[in-house]
């Protein structure tokens, strides 16, 4: 069965209902007493189990309160906001600036909300790190200087290892020497049958061809000559398409190089 209203005494429904000062009450007649301004939960005031608006809440003279749970319950508010403003009102003369809120049970919900969620994030950021093997370090400057230094080191060693592994050369290398290695398989290259001898396998005559490097080579091999511009072959004999043998005059290195390298003199 509905219960009656405070107001109007007909049957409040459960979708329109107001609990307040131990009555039911319509939306619509919850209002003031005097003016009939529409009332909430928040900005009511009882009195004699009436509703009043703050302006036409009656005024008392008498210096006796009886003590009745609306009294009861409006007293322990008061204290309880007269200490949290001089609990303010301290923090801010200390220069902190924050204020006192009332632990009550909402914000204590709201807070075990906001752990919840700061421990799963913390556990999705660990989960993502997990495995990873570093440790978090301050960025501070004496970090960012040692920082900048490696930085510094790592270029300097890359242009190094760049500059020695970069074939000191002007022209294009030289052709068929994947074919020639296909061929030849056997490290050694001047080896043949009995009976027979590769030109490469002996020095060559005296009266052989004068050659000079157009290009500079750069060895690739533990029996082939390395080679400046200008460079001086000597004894030069062709051993395969692309490849001759001979000897640089500035050196002193036998070997073979590239037939495309160097040009008769």
């Amino acid at each position: 069965m509905n219960p009656p209203c405070g107001r109007c005494k007909k049957p409040v429904y459960p979708t329109e209902k107001i609990n307040c000062l131990d009555k039911y009450w319509h939306k619509g007649c919850f209002s003031c007493e005097v003016c009939k301004m529409a009332l909430s939960m928040t900005n009511y005031k009882g009195f004699e189990k009436k509703p009043y608006c703050s302006m036409h809440y009656p005024k008392t003279s008498f210096t006796i309160v009886t003590d009745t749970p609306e009294n009861l319950r409006l007293k322990q508010q008061s204290m309880l906001n007269s200490q949290a403003l001089y609990k303010e009102d301290f923090e801010k003369n200390k220069g902190k600036g924050f204020s006192v809120v009332a632990d009550t049970p909402e914000m204590q919900r709201v807070k075990k909300t906001q752990d919840q969620i700061s421990n799963a994030l913390y556990k999705e950021d660990f989960e993502k790190s997990k495995g990873k093997g570093f440790s978090v370090v301050v960025d501070t400057p004496e970090m960012q200087r040692v920082k900048k230094t490696q930085d510094q080191i790592s270029n300097i060693k890359y242009h190094e290892e760049f500059e020695k592994s970069k074939i000191r050369s002007d022209a294009p290398p030289p052709e068929n020497r994947q074919d020639y290695e296909e061929q030849t398989p056997n490290p050694e290259r001047f080896r043949q049958p009995a009976g027979q001898v590769h030109p490469a396998a002996v020095a060559p005559p005296s009266g052989a061809k004068r050659y000079q490097a157009m290009y500079s080579y750069t060895a690739a091999e533990a029996d082939e000559v390395s080679l400046l511009e200008g460079d001086v072959i000597l004894d030069v004999e062709p051993i395969d398409e692309g490849w001759v043998f001979g000897c640089n005059q500035r050196t002193g290195q036998r070997g073979m190089l590239p037939a495309n390298y160097v040009r008769p003199v």
